[in-house]
């Protein structure tokens, strides 16, 4: 039976070079024109720091007018590069709309805007269910939306991405991140549909799964965050702002369409490759070979989890 899988292997390696799609594609950076929602802070600014630095013309989007400023000035003093700024709220598709014009036509567009509050479903207030929704979900239809008409009647006809942040919580569900997941697995589906879309107009799509940011912001969640969701998520670690602007971007420039940003990531990448689109055909080599163990995986860390939530309810209700 080794023997046999041995002989096969060759066979199955050059199968899937030949029906891996899309196409490997290299986006460069330099002189091109980035775009970034929530760029004012977190990994949006780090991206604006990295772009800028490698040569591009880079623009912030954001709602503090204040904070844009600041980020503007940060980038002037570390690279020398004057950014330009415009302030919007995503979920008004008009003011996005007005922002994007007169940025003018975009090479690489990254949608990195979110918003955060965790909490179980039961006790979670809905205007705060919507609000993540409208931003992460509803506020990616509006900013590709209203860029995507720009990005496809470019001359000069290289390629071009549209790079969407989602989170690990976007891969997998975790306790008291009920709203949160669901805006961030929405991306992933949107993401699907759209390389679909814009594959013809040579506009590649990519998907960023980072695990949670070592930020002051992400301090604050902590201290809020329900005591179930801290002890599920601690197996991830934490990644700083830096490392996952360089993953992110590393990734957007080979146009993958997944994007993970640590070894959990990989996993995940694996675990939930599913229908997803896959340039690299020794990536999907790993995922055809590999698929029932990483499963086996999968299920061991459910076992993990769901052993933990019992523990916890058990102890709960012995005081």
């Amino acid at each position: 039976m080794v023997l046999s899988a041995l002989i096969l292997l060759p066979f199955l390696l050059l199968l899937l070079y030949f029906i891996v799609r899309p196409r490997p594609v290299n986006i460069p950076i330099k002189n091109r024109y980035v775009f970034i929602t929530g760029g004012s802070s977190g990994i949006g600014l780090a991206l604006a720091h990295q772009a800028a630095s490698q040569g591009a013309r880079v623009s912030l989007l954001a709602r503090s007018l204040t904070k844009l400023e600041e980020a503007k000035k940060s980038i002037r003093l570390s690279s020398g590069v004057d950014v330009s700024i415009f302030s919007a709220d995503v979920r008004d598709y008009n003011a996005v709309q007005r922002a994007v014009n007169d940025a003018g036509p975009i090479d690489v567009l990254v949608v990195n805007q979110g918003v955060f509050v965790p909490q179980e479903l039961e006790k979670q207030e809905l205007d705060e269910v919507r609000f993540m929704i409208d931003v992460n979900l509803i506020g990616s239809f509006n900013v590709i939306k209203a860029a995507l008409p720009l990005m496809k009647v470019r001359k000069d006809r290289e390629p071009t991405s549209i790079a969407l942040i989602s989170s690990q919580a976007g891969q997998v569900g975790i306790y008291g991140y009920t709203a949160y997941s669901a805006s961030k697995f929405g991306l992933r589906g949107l993401a699907e549909a759209l390389q679909q879309e814009v594959i013809a107009d040579n506009v590649h799509v990519s998907v960023i799964f980072p695990p949670d940011i070592e930020t002051p912001g992400f301090e604050q969640e902590n201290k809020v965050r329900p005591e179930l969701t801290n002890i599920l998520a601690a197996s991830s670690g934490l990644m700083k702002a830096d490392e996952v602007a360089k993953k992110a971007l590393d990734g957007i420039k080979s146009g993958s369409f997944v994007v993970p940003c640590n070894f959990e990531g990989h996993i995940l990448a694996i675990a939930t490759a599913g229908l997803s689109p896959q340039r690299s055909f020794w990536m999907a080599s790993i995922e055809v070979v590999f698929a029932g163990l990483f499963r086996l995986i999968g299920l061991f860390f459910q076992w993990n989890w769901y052993g933990s939530i019992e523990k916890w309810h058990a102890k709960k209700n012995e005081t």
